[in-house]
């Protein structure tokens, strides 16, 4: 169970302050990633992972499982290590290795670093079912993935309902051995996101949205756009 994981002792109450209804929180969330400085209890942090739970996932297996870090020098760890894998395929992509550090500093380092809480949401390769094609297996595989994204978008809406600013950074995907040798993971957690979270030290605009007719259709999907 994520409480005891986390060792939070117990779940307070922490989220009877809510005020936004759901229509605002979807539309004024905003992904932040500039924050005060000052820390989040950890009662609060416990609750909003609790209240997640409650997403939807595939045959209900809620294969989501999370390593929160708070701590400034496992940052500093993760942060590094995350950091080498990305400038390595900068520089395998041609950008000069000064440019490659410069721009991982500012847009993993920093940003880490400086975030009070870092997420690491991972995929538990164990609740995925099993079938004996490679067809279901791959099937069951994006389910299961897709399941660990619901509870990813309920806890920016709760982090975003409760005040605080988050961001939903894809970063470990593309160096998941060097997350889980930082922070210790066994080999069937399959590091999926990283959100980081504090309280708002920015406000960005919205950005653009498609308009509805471009992303939607009712029973045909129109001739012109196959």
């Amino acid at each position: 169970m994520v409480v005891g994981f986390l060792k939070c002792g117990f779940l307070r109450d922490d989220l009877d302050g809510v005020t936004l209804d759901l229509v605002d929180v979807v539309r004024t969330r905003r992904s932040i990633r500039k924050f005060k400085p000052e820390r989040i209890a950890r009662g609060i942090i416990c609750s909003l992972l609790d209240l997640a739970r409650w997403s939807p996932s595939a045959h209900n297996t809620q294969p989501w499982r999370l390593m929160v870090v708070d701590d400034a020098e496992m940052k500093g760890k993760l942060a590094k290590e995350m950091g080498k894998v990305w400038v390595s395929d900068l520089v395998e992509d041609g950008v000069e290795r000064n440019e490659a550090e410069r721009m991982v500093k500012l847009k993993n380092w920093d940003r880490v670093t400086s975030s009070p809480v870092v997420a690491i949401v991972c995929l538990d390769k164990r609740g995925v079912y099993k079938h004996t094609d490679s067809r279901r297996r791959r099937v069951e595989y994006l389910t299961a993935v897709q399941s660990v994204a619901a509870y990813l978008q309920t806890l920016l809406l709760l982090a975003h309902d409760h005040g605080l600013g988050a961001c939903w950074i894809c970063t470990p995907l593309f160096c998941q051995n060097s997350v889980r040798g930082v922070l210790g993971l066994p080999k069937e957690l399959e590091p999926q996101a990283m959100i980081i979270m504090g309280f708002p030290d920015e406000k960005p605009l919205p950005s653009s949205r498609k308009p509805l007719d471009e992303i939607c259709a009712f029973n045909s999907w129109p001739k012109k756009d196959r």
